[in-house]
Formats: structure tokens, sequence, C-alpha cells
């Protein structure tokens, strides 16, 4: 099966109106146990010029082998980069949509300490709600978009630098709770992590407030 190659014809035609596009993607919405992540990243003209990295798809269409340096070339190909977040502690407290909100929010503070203007910016954003907004951010052009990180390369970008710094993270606690084997499911609901919490319960990186039963069995 051929997979589609993101483009830029979104941001070119986007880039004809505004200076920079920020393109931001979630990763870790349907887990169990770990925050989610919101990749940012920025797209101005010069950079749209330029040949979309190889390999650069949707982190779920990229090998995990690979991501690391799929998404590498993709920091270094946009303008900037960050990644928000939002903890599970949030996630059960305020709801996962206000946490993505958040998540992003603070994702788009961080490209501000990097000179970012986001005000200045349309900011795509993957899916068709803007989650972004209802949490607070003020001043923002936001364009949600069903499919960005299929078929916008700066959305691929944003979504593959999250997976791998969202990925990296489970890794590392998985150190502190192995017997979920965090390293392996990343904290989404596998049969061995299912397993796990029958057989432990749930640890304080765990959304308390999702239902085991009803959560998604994979990626």
């Amino acid at each position: 099966m051929t997979v589609a190659e993101p483009r830029l014809t979104l941001e070119r035609r986007l880039l004809k109106e505004h200076p920079i596009v920020i393109a931001c993607d979630e990763v870790g919405r349907g887990a169990l146990a770990g925050p989610v992540a919101v990749g940012a990243a920025v797209i101005d003209a010069p950079r749209a010029r330029k040949r979309v990295p190889q390999g650069l798809r949707d982190s779920k269409l990229v090998p995990e082998l690979r991501r690391p340096d799929v998404a590498a070339r993709a920091a270094s190909w946009v303008s900037a980069s960050a990644v928000g977040w939002s903890s599970s502690a949030e996630i059960d407290e305020i709801g996962i949509m206000r946490a993505l909100g958040l998540a992003t929010i603070r994702a788009l503070a961080d490209l501000r300490a990097h000179g970012i203007v986001p005000e200045e910016a349309i900011v795509i954003l993957d899916g068709n709600y803007d989650y972004i907004t209802p949490a607070g951010a003020t001043g923002l052009l936001v364009r949600p978009v069903i499919k960005a990180d299929r078929d916008c390369a700066s959305a691929a970008a944003a979504s593959v630098i999250a997976k791998v710094a969202r990925d990296a993270l489970m890794t590392e606690l998985h150190d502190d709770e192995p017997v979920y084997g965090w390293a392996r499911n990343k904290g989404y609901a596998s049969p061995d992590h299912r397993d796990a919490i029958r057989s432990h319960g749930l640890s304080a990186q765990h959304r308390a407030s999702w239902s085991i039963a009803d959560a998604p069995t994979l990626f």
C-alpha cells in the first residue's frame, strides 16, 4: 500500500496571508498512563521553499526505530519547534480536551521564549476541534484541519517530534515502574499493560479517571 507523503500545499497558501504557520499535533491522548504531549512546529516562507525531509510522515506511520532520526531532521528543517505537556494528574482533574489545550499553550509559550510570536501566526491544529481557545488562549488564529498530520508536512513534523519526546519520557518512567512495561507500550492499553494494572493496581502515572475496560487497545 502506498503511503501518502505530506506536502506543503496548505502551508504555502497560508503563508501568502500570514508571516508564519505553527502546526500543532498531540500524542498520548489515548494512553492509560503518562502525560499527553503536543508538538508545535513553525514554518516561514523560506522554510516552505525547502524540500520536505525524506521519510517525514505522521508519527504513527514512521517505524519506531526510525522515528528519532526523522524527528531530528524535522527539527532541523522547521524554523523552531517545541513540545508542551499536561500530566496524568491534570488529565484526571480537568479532562483530556482541556489538558490538550493547556499542553498546546505551554508549547506555544516555549516558542515565544525563543522569539516566536504566536499571535502573528496562523495555527494549524490537527483534528476537527479547536481545543486551544477553550483552554484560555487569546489572540490566536486557530485552524483545525482533519488529517493535518497526514497531509501537512509541518503537522507531520510536530507529530514526530512530540512522539519521540513522549516515548523517551515513558521509557525513563519505565525504570521507576517496570511492572507496567512502559518501555514497550509507552503507556497505551496493550494486553500486558492491562494485566499489570489488574495485578498491581494503578501507579501515580496512571490516569485514574479513565475506564480501563473502555480504553483503546493500542496506539
